[in-house]
C-alpha cells in the first residue's frame, strides 16, 4: 500500500479484524436469515464498515478511496474478459458449438459408465460455458434424474456432477473464477491454467477411476436410457450439428496455446461463432449482435434443455462484474485500514519456507471460504495478503493463484453455508454434507497442492539462476501488502 494512504502504525489484530468480521455477520445474515445468495449488498456495507472504522483511527475517506480504487483497478483487464465471454457463450449456442458438446457428450453415457460419463460431460459443458452453477442448475438437473431412473444413488450423481461442473468452472478461460484470481495474484491467464493443470489433472483422472469403480457395482440396474435419447434428438431437431460448429473453440485453444492475450482471444471466438451461426445455422447478423449482448434464448419445448440453453450476452455478466467490483473494493478498504498488514504480521510467523508458504496460502483461502462464504471475497483476499510473500521468497505468484482455486474455487460447493454448496444442494435436492466426500475432484486437486508444496514440484521460481529450494527457511521476509509499483 502506497506510503500516503497508510497513517500511523497498524492496529492490534483485534481491532484490525473487526471490520472483517463485522462484515462476515452481515453476509451470514444475507445468507441464512435471509436465505439470499446475493453478497452484493452486504459487501458494499463493508467497505462503510472499513470507512467507519477507519474515521476512528483518523483515516480520510479519500485516502480509503484511492486504496480502494488502485485494487478496483487491477480487477479492470479481468471484467472485460468477463464482458467477452458473455459475447462467447451466447454466440457458441446459436452457432451449435455448445448443443454438439452435449449432444456427443451424451453419447458417452452406456449403462456401466455413467458416473464416469456424468463427470466428463459436466466437465465438458461447464469447461465450454465457464459456469459451474449453470452447469449444476441446468444439464446437472437432468442428470440427476436420470440417475436416479437408473438407479444409482443420488449422492453419488451429485458427487459426480460436482466434480466435473466445478473441475471445468476451474480451467475454463470463460470462467469469471479464473480470470479473476490470476488478476488479483497479478500473473496472466494462460499461465494460471497452466499452473493448474499440476493439481487438477490428476485430481479428476483419480475421481474418474473411482466413479468407474463405483459405477460398475450398479451396473445391472443402468437399463433406462430414454430420457438420453429425448435429450439427443431435441438438440438434434434444434440445431444444425456439424464439424463446422467446432472451429471456433478449435481456434481459440491454439491462440491460448500461443499465449496471445486473453481479451482478443476469447473475442475471436465469439466472433466466429457468429459466423458460424449465420453459415450454419442460417441466422442474421442482427441476431448474432443481439445474442451478443442480450444471450441467446432457447425455445424447444423442453424446460430442461431451455433453461440450459438460455444464456450468455454482456448482460448476462452484470452479476458477477458489479460483484467483482464490491469485493476488489472490500479488499481496498481492508488494506487501507490496515487489516491486510495486520494479519500478514501474523501469517509470516507461520511462514519459514516453501512448504509452509503453500500450505498457508492453502489454509488461508480455505479459512477465508468457511468463514465468509462467498466465493469472490474468498478468490481475492489471499491474493491481497500473499502476493507479496511469494515475490519476496522468489516464487512464481502462479503458485498462489492455484492454490487460491484449489481452495476457493473447489472448497465452495463443499461447505454448507457457502454461496456454492447452498446453491448445488438447494437445486439438486442432496444435502451438502451427503453428496460432498464423493465430490472428489473438489478436495483431491488441494492435496495434490500440498503435495508438490512439500515436494518442491511445480513450484515454479522467478529467477533460473536461483539454486534449488529445499523447503528450509528463507533469510528474511519483507512485509508487502497492496499492488506492485
Amino acid at each position: 500500500m502506497n506510503d500516503d494512504i497508510r497513517i500511523g502504525p497498524p492496529p492490534g489484530l483485534t481491532m484490525a479484524l473487526l471490520p472483517l468480521l463485522v462484515t462476515t455477520a452481515v453476509l451470514i445474515l444475507q445468507f441464512f436469515v435471509f436465505a439470499d445468495f446475493t453478497p452484493h449488498i452486504p459487501l458494499a456495507c463493508g467497505i462503510m464498515v472499513c470507512a467507519f472504522f477507519g474515521r476512528l483511527r483518523g483515516i480520510r475517506w479519500t485516502q480509503m478511496e484511492a486504496s480502494m480504487l488502485e485494487v478496483v483497478k487491477i480487477g479492470i483487464p479481468a471484467i472485460f474478459i468477463l464482458m467477452a465471454v458473455g459475447m462467447v457463450i451466447g454466440t457458441w449456442i446459436l452457432s451449435g458449438t455448445v448443443p454438439m458438446l452435449i449432444y456427443y457428450g451424451f453419447h458417452m453415457i452406456s449403462p456401466s459408465v455413467f458416473l464416469v460419463a456424468t463427470c466428463l460431460i459436466s466437465a465438458l459443458v461447464s469447461l465450454a460455458t465457464g459456469t459451474s452453477w449453470g452447469t449444476v442448475g441446468t444439464l446437472g438437473i437432468a442428470l440427476m434424474g436420470i440417475g436416479e431412473g437408473l438407479g444409482i444413488p443420488m449422492y453419488l450423481t451429485g458427487g459426480a456432477l460436482v466434480s466435473g461442473a466445478f473441475f471445468g468452472d476451474k480451467m475454463s478461460p470463460l470462467s469469471e473464477t479464473t480470470n479473476l484470481t490470476p488478476a488479483v495474484c497479478e500473473t496472466d491467464l494462460w499461465s494460471h491454467i497452466k499452473s493448474m493443470m499440476a493439481t487438477t489433472v490428476p485430481a479428476i483422472v483419480i475421481a474418474l477411476i473411482l466413479y468407474a469403480w463405483l459405477g460398475a457395482g450398479y451396473a445391472d440396474q443402468l437399463e433406462r436410457t430414454t430420457d438420453i435419447t429425448t435429450f439427443r434428438e431435441t438438440l438434434a431437431d434444434t440445431f444444425t450439428l456439424s464439424w463446422i460448429t467446432m472451429i471456433p473453440p478449435v481456434v481459440v485453444i491454439g491462440m491460448a496455446l500461443a499465449k496471445l492475450p486473453p481479451f482478443p482471444t476469447i473475442f475471436t471466438g465469439a466472433a466466429l461463432g457468429g459466423l458460424v451461426a449465420i453459415g450454419i445455422q442460417g441466422e442474421s447478423l442482427h441476431t448474432v449482435f443481439d445474442v451478443m449482448q442480450n444471450g441467446y434464448t432457447s425455445d424447444t419445448g423442453s424446460g430442461a434443455i431451455d433453461e440450459l440453453l438460455s444464456s450468455g450476452g454482456v448482460l448476462s455478466m452484470t452479476w458477477v462484474v458489479t460483484l467483482t467490483f464490491f469485493a476488489l473494493g472490500f479488499a481496498g478498504m481492508l488494506e487501507a485500514y490496515g487489516t491486510i498488514d495486520a494479519i500478514i504480521q501474523r501469517l509470516m510467523r507461520l511462514i519459514r519456507g516453501r512448504f509452509s508458504l503453500v500450505a498457508t496460502s492453502s489454509g488461508t483461502t480455505l479459512a477465508v471460504s468457511t468463514i465468509i462464504g462467498d466465493v469472490y471475497t474468498t478468490l481475492v483476499l489471499p491474493g491481497r495478503l500473499l502476493k507479496g510473500q511469494y515475490q519476496a521468497m522468489g516464487y512464481k505468484t502462479t503458485t498462489l493463484s492455484r492454490s487460491i482455486e484449489d481452495n476457493g474455487t473447489l472448497s465452495s460447493p463443499l461447505i454448507p453455508w457457502n454461496m456454492g454448496g447452498g446453491f448445488v444442494a438447494s437445486t439438486i435436492g442432496v444435502p451438502t454434507l451427503v453428496y460432498a466426500p464423493f465430490a472428489f475432484a473438489c478436495w483431491l486437486s488441494p492435496l495434490f497442492g500440498l503435495l508438490w508444496g512439500l515436494t518442491g514440484h511445480f513450484i515454479p521460481r522467478e529467477a533460473h539462476d536461483q539454486p534449488p529450494d529445499t523447503g528450509a527457511p528463507e533469510p528474511e521476509y519483507r512485509l508487502a501488502s497492496g499492488p506492485s509499483s
